[in-house]
């Protein structure tokens, strides 16, 4: 079993790591043996591209698109906060453990901003990636997720809110610039939803993932938030399979003890989505490895 959504740093420096780009002896063997001690034998390391120094003459600034001041302003807040970490530190660290002999990937977890995408994808092309996870963190200059700037939703309106992150969302699946969709409806991470799914908005990114031969992940970050629901909804994730669209699992850990957190209901949710194998990536090919047994997964977690 894998898991293949592992940040090596928290958004916010704590106790529990080392501060931003600070790589200490053991450090990623503490994911591995967390993992591990969930029955996962495969880690794949996605770290933020942009909060690397390396990207920042790409990224930077894209909050001036942004009329609402401030929604531009908190977004540049938490831009300027998380830029601490080097892309090549990373890859060095990530290329180091697996010449160790440890049992990990080298991703990267690509923000999609759509007039610097391109670029994006330029400065990513030398790297020996293993494999590529796209999202949405912002439309426009707003953080939706930021729960400083919550009561946007109110102001825009739900609904409309769905309209504009799917949007980005299905242009990223159809862009096939990335192996997997992340977190792919983290639109509803802080409870905000239309009162009913909204298949029409889920029937976009799942022709547009189909079309580009782009996988989804199922995550457990969901549970962890005031969605309460894994990433994707069960409707959604049901589309995908019936669509032929690939899994990865995925826990968005931030933290060594996250590793592998929630990995039954992840099984769980892609066997009734009616999967029965999920992908394995190395060198940005994948292969289909069948999903583990419900029954060697214990209720809890340890």
């Amino acid at each position: 079993m894998s898991d293949y959504h592992l940040h090596l740093h928290p958004h916010q420096p704590t106790d529990e790591g080392p501060p931003p780009g600070v790589y200490p002896d053991g450090h990623v063997e503490a994911y591995v043996e967390a993992a591990a001690a969930r029955g996962i034998n495969e880690v794949g390391f996605t770290e933020h591209l942009y909060r690397c120094i390396e990207a920042e003459p790409i990224i930077s600034r894209f909050w001036e698109q942004e009329p609402n001041l401030r929604l531009a302003a908190s977004s540049r807040h938490l831009y300027e906060e998380d830029l601490n970490l080097s892309l090549n530190d990373y890859v060095e660290v990530v290329l180091a453990a697996k010449a160790r002999g440890l049992p990990v990937l080298l991703g990267l977890e690509v923000d999609f901003f759509r007039d610097r995408f391109e670029a994006v994808i330029d400065l990513l092309a030398p790297y020996p990636w293993d494999y590529l996870i796209g999202s949405v963190h912002f439309i426009g200059g707003w953080s939706y997720d930021d729960p400083m700037v919550v009561d946007e939703y109110q102001r825009r309106g739900v609904d409309r809110a769905w309209e504009h992150y799917f949007a980005l969302e299905t242009e990223l699946a159809a862009s096939g610039a990335v192996d997997v969709l992340a977190h792919v409806d983290v639109i509803k991470k802080l409870g905000y939803r239309p009162p009913a799914p909204p298949r029409q908005l889920y029937e976009g990114v799942v022709a547009a993932a189909a079309s580009s031969g782009t996988a989804v992940e199922v995550s457990s970050q969901g549970l962890r938030f005031p969605a309460k629901e894994i990433y994707p909804a069960p409707d959604l994730l049901a589309m995908f399979r019936r669509a032929g669209v690939g899994i990865t699992l995925a826990s968005d850990a931030h933290r060594p003890r996250q590793a592998g957190w929630g990995r039954r209901p992840v099984v769980e949710a892609a066997l009734a989505a009616g999967y029965t194998h999920n992908l394995r990536f190395a060198a940005r090919c994948s292969v289909e490895v069948p999903l583990p047994e419900l029954a060697g997964l214990p209720e809890t977690e340890p």
